[in-house]
């Protein structure tokens, strides 16, 4: 199978992600899209994320009813922090049977430079990019196109100005978010008082 690798805190996950991931999967011949939960990204703080579980559990929740969907854990087994590179080996080493692709939004494809193994990554997966930015129609550099012939950008996927971020503020500040997450991840949220 063709398999999408949405990575992400989804601290927590939203309806934007959700549309995202349906539009790439429209866009493209993927089988599957796997939101890879990251327990610690290089570049965040940790003290700012939900337990791990529970970020997952929501993902989880999020996208049961959706048998294109599938919720990953693989780097919650992997040495911390997590880098792509290394993720991407084990995936491959673990499903030989799968092809997997890199779906990234195009603010991360200009700062890839600075990943860890970068190169490593632009030679040996496909990487689709989806428009993030103001100008979110504004093509990829052809510079950048040009010598990694491995990226495929994405005009036609919807993008939601929407954040995990926005939404903690709004939870903080005891106002809805309602439409901005599942009804599920919403009840969840309620339920164990996520982000007070």
């Amino acid at each position: 199978m063709k398999i999408g690798l949405f990575f992400g805190s989804f601290n927590p996950i939203h309806t934007g992600h959700l549309i995202l991931a349906e539009g790439v999967m429209n866009e493209t011949d993927l089988d599957q899209v796997w939101f890879v939960v990251t327990p610690h990204n290089p570049t965040k703080k940790k003290s700012n994320l939900l337990a791990d579980h529970h970020r997952l559990n929501m993902v989880r929740e999020a996208i049961h009813e959706n048998i294109k969907f599938r919720a990953s854990d693989i780097e919650f087994h992997l040495a911390q922090p997590n880098y792509t590179s290394v993720t991407l080996t084990h995936l491959r080493d673990r499903h030989p049977e799968h092809t997997f692709s890199l779906i990234v939004g195009e603010d991360n494809l200009r700062g890839m430079n600075s990943w860890y193994n970068a190169e490593f990554i632009r030679a040996n997966y496909r990487i689709l990019v989806y428009p993030r930015s103001i100008q979110a129609n504004e093509a990829v550099s052809l510079e950048e196109e040009s010598s990694h012939g491995n990226i495929e950008y994405l005009s036609a996927v919807p993008s939601l100005e929407l954040s995990s971020s926005q939404i903690r503020a709004l939870i903080k500040q005891q106002k809805s978010i309602k439409y901005m997450v599942s009804e599920s991840v919403e009840r969840m949220i309620k339920e164990m008082g996520f982000y007070r």
